[in-house]
C-alpha cells in the first residue's frame, strides 16, 4: 500500500488564509472587528490589581525602604561634594607644586650665581695677598680668625703660602697649620 505523504502549505498559503479568515470574521461580526470586543471585556487570565491597603508590617517595610532609599541618596551627594572639594584641592595643590618647582630651580640658579661670585671673590682675594710682600700679607693674616687665615693660605701656591707662614709669629704659623692639617685628617684615604 502506498502511502500518502502531507505537504506542508507554503508561506504563501499560510498568508492567504489568514486574509480569508479576517474577511470572513469581519463580514460575518456585521463589519464590527472583534478586537474591539476583547478590548472592552477583562481577560480572564490577569489577576486584578490589589486594590486593598497594605498591612501594617509592609508600611512599615515600605517606610524603611523610602528612609533608606533618602539616606543613601544623602551620602551619595555628600561623596559627590566632597569629592569636587577633593578634585579642587588637588588642582590647587598641583598648581602650588609647579609654583614651588618653579622657585626651587629659580632659587639654585640664584645660588649658583652667588656660590660663583663668592668663588671669584675669594680667588681674586687670594691672589692679592699671594702678590702682597709676604710680611705685609702676615701683617693681615695676624688680625684674621687662625680657621679664616688657613682657608687662605690652603688656598695659595705653596711658595706664597711658606713666605706668609715665615713671617708670622711662631705661635700664629703653629695654629694656622694645626687648622690646615687637620681639615683633612679625618678624611677617609681610601
Amino acid at each position: 500500500m502506498r502511502s500518502m505523504k502531507l505537504q506542508a502549505p507554503g508561506p504563501i498559503s499560510l498568508i492567504l488564509a489568514c486574509f480569508a479568515i479576517s474577511a470572513l470574521l469581519r463580514l460575518g461580526s456585521g463589519g464590527v472587528a472583534i478586537a474591539e470586543e476583547l478590548a472592552t471585556t477583562e481577560p480572564e487570565h490577569v489577576s486584578p490589581v490589589p486594590t486593598e491597603v497594605p498591612t501594617p508590617e509592609v508600611s512599615s517595610l515600605l517606610e524603611s525602604i523610602r528612609n533608606r532609599q533618602e539616606q543613601l541618596s544623602r551620602k551619595e551627594e555628600e561623596i559627590a561634594t566632597r569629592q569636587k572639594v577633593l578634585n579642587e584641592a588637588e588642582v590647587r595643590i598641583a598648581v602650588q607644586l609647579e609654583k614651588l618647582e618653579q622657585a626651587e630651580q629659580n632659587l639654585a640658579r640664584t645660588l649658583a650665581i652667588a656660590d660663583s661670585a663668592a668663588e671669584n671673590d675669594l680667588q681674586q682675594l687670594t691672589e692679592v695677598y699671594e702678590k702682597m710682600k709676604p710680611k705685609n700679607a702676615a701683617e693681615v693674616f695676624g688680625t684674621m680668625d687662625i680657621s679664616f687665615a688657613a682657608g687662605f693660605l690652603s688656598r695659595m701656591r705653596p711658595e706664597s703660602a711658606a713666605g706668609i707662614l715665615s713671617e708670622m709669629p711662631p705661635n700664629a704659623a703653629y695654629s694656622i697649620s694645626v687648622v690646615m692639617a687637620g681639615r683633612n685628617a679625618n678624611a677617609p684615604t681610601e
